[in-house]
């Protein structure tokens, strides 16, 4: 994305009626999917780095324009970005330009962190072990199980 025209493609942010920090990047993906239809079906080639910066684009617009939105609300002065999202060298530099602007102070998690959750999650693993809290072989990955699950058995 770095040598593509974040400009070439407008794609959409994410807008939930009545829940001004929510997002959905459902629509960008619709976007991008018939982008790429009505360029195969016009026999017309797609400039990838450009689609792949408008997306990076998109995405940075949609993420910072909630939390500054959130931060001038609740009247933080902070923001952070941290997980494999915010090893986006453009999300970064956005974060880092809008929070200048806006009298914020960014922080930003070193890069060797950002890869994905393997350090959050790890770490929350030592702090649970060191608590005494134990799982048993019946525990399964169920991404949209509820933290408060009757199958989760401490």
């Amino acid at each position: 994305s770095r040598s593509g025209d974040p400009e070439k493609y407008r794609l959409p942010q994410s807008h939930v009626t009545g829940n001004p920090y929510d997002m959905s990047f459902s629509g960008l993906k619709t976007a991008v999917v018939n982008l790429a239809h009505t360029a195969k079906q016009r026999g017309e080639e797609l400039d990838l780095p450009s689609l792949a910066a408008a997306i990076c684009r998109a995405v940075s617009d949609t993420l910072l324009s909630r939390a500054l939105l959130a931060a001038e609300e609740r009247g933080y002065g902070k923001l952070a970005i941290a997980g494999g999202v915010s090893a986006n060298t453009l999300l970064r530099a956005d974060l880092e330009a809008a929070c200048a602007r806006s009298g914020l102070k960014a922080y930003c998690a070193p890069l060797s962190l950002c890869g994905d959750n393997a350090a959050m999650i790890g770490c929350q693993g030592y702090y649970e072990f060191l608590a005494g809290v134990r799982g048993n072989s019946s525990l399964n990955a169920y991404a949209t199980m509820s933290p408060d699950s009757s199958l989760i058995r401490w």
